[in-house]
C-alpha cells in the first residue's frame, strides 16, 4: 500500500504546475481577415477568431445579416506574455482611426474601428490609449470607439484564418485593399509590428 501511495504521490510531482490563465480582448478594425492575421502573430496570443460584435441581431452571419455588428475579431491570449496595453498598441498601428466611414478599401458601419473593453480596468487603458493617438495626431479627430463588450459571434468557418487558408488571394486582398499602404503613410514604417 505504502509502495502504491509513494508512487502515486511521484506522479503527482510530476505533473505541471496548472496552465496559465488566459484573458480575452475584442476589437473591430475592418477586415476581420487582416485583423485576425496581424493579431495571430504577437507572442502570447494563442488563439484569434474572426466574428461580429456591437449589434443586437441574433446569429449574424456573413453572408446573410449582420446589420448593426461590427466585423470583429476575438483575442485569446496569456496576460503574463503579453498584456492587454500592449494588445492595444498592437491595434491601434493597424488601423486608420481617423476614417469614420470604415477601413481603408473597405466602407460600411461594420467596417469601423472599435475597442470593446470587458472591465472597468480595460476601458480606463482604453481610453487612455485613445487620448495619447488623439495627443500624437492633435489636428485629425479620431473615430474609433470604444465600447462595452458584448456577446461575441464567430462568423462561418470559411472565414476564419482566411489569410493561412487562402494565403494569395488574402495577400491581393490586402494590398489593393491599401491597408498597409495606409498604416504606414500613418504609423510610419513599423505600422502593424
Amino acid at each position: 500500500m505504502r509502495q502504491i501511495f509513494l508512487l502515486i504521490a511521484a506522479l503527482c510531482s510530476a505533473i505541471p504546475a496548472a496552465a496559465a490563465e488566459f484573458a480575452t480582448a475584442f476589437f473591430a478594425g475592418g477586415c476581420f481577415w487582416c485583423m485576425e492575421s496581424d493579431f495571430e502573430k504577437r507572442e502570447g496570443v494563442s488563439d484569434v477568431v474572426s466574428g461580429f460584435t456591437g449589434g443586437t441581431l441574433k446569429n449574424p452571419t456573413y453572408s446573410g445579416n449582420h446589420q448593426g455588428h461590427f466585423e470583429a475579431i476575438k483575442v485569446t491570449y496569456d496576460p503574463d506574455v503579453v498584456s492587454y496595453q500592449q494588445l492595444l498598441d498592437l491595434f491601434w498601428v493597424n488601423i486608420d482611426p481617423f476614417d469614420n466611414t470604415g477601413q481603408f478599401c473597405d466602407k460600411g458601419f461594420s467596417y469601423r474601428s472599435a475597442i470593446f473593453p470587458g472591465n472597468a480596468e480595460e476601458r480606463a487603458l482604453a481610453e487612455a490609449s485613445r487620448a495619447a493617438v488623439e495627443a500624437k495626431f492633435p489636428d485629425a479627430r479620431v473615430y474609433t470607439e470604444i465600447r462595452d463588450a458584448s456577446e461575441f459571434w464567430p462568423v462561418e468557418d470559411y472565414h476564419q484564418d482566411y489569410s493561412k487558408k487562402n494565403p494569395l488571394r488574402y495577400k491581393y486582398y490586402r494590398w489593393n485593399c491599401g491597408r498597409d499602404q495606409r498604416l504606414e503613410a500613418i504609423w510610419g514604417p513599423s505600422a502593424g509590428n
